[in-house]
């Protein structure tokens, strides 16, 4: 199993994907916001969504296992 982990802090702004969802290398999953800035975060895999860890509108940090 895979995790996707957030490259920066930032609100987790929308939810590309929801649990049970197949996804594709590349596909994005959640979008961040930090400083007025929407930062998309990417999968390098394919597979099934297990679990999402984060709900919209909470903190991210830096580090934090997001899917």
């Amino acid at each position: 199993m895979k995790h996707v982990k957030a490259g920066m802090s930032g609100t987790a702004w929308k939810l590309m994907v929801k649990q049970g969802d197949r996804v594709e290398a590349g596909a994005e999953l959640i979008i961040l916001e930090s400083m007025k800035m929407e930062i998309p975060i990417e999968t390098d895999v394919e597979g099934r969504i297990n679990a999402i860890y984060k709900n919209e509108g909470e903190f991210v940090n830096e580090g934090e296992i997001e899917t």
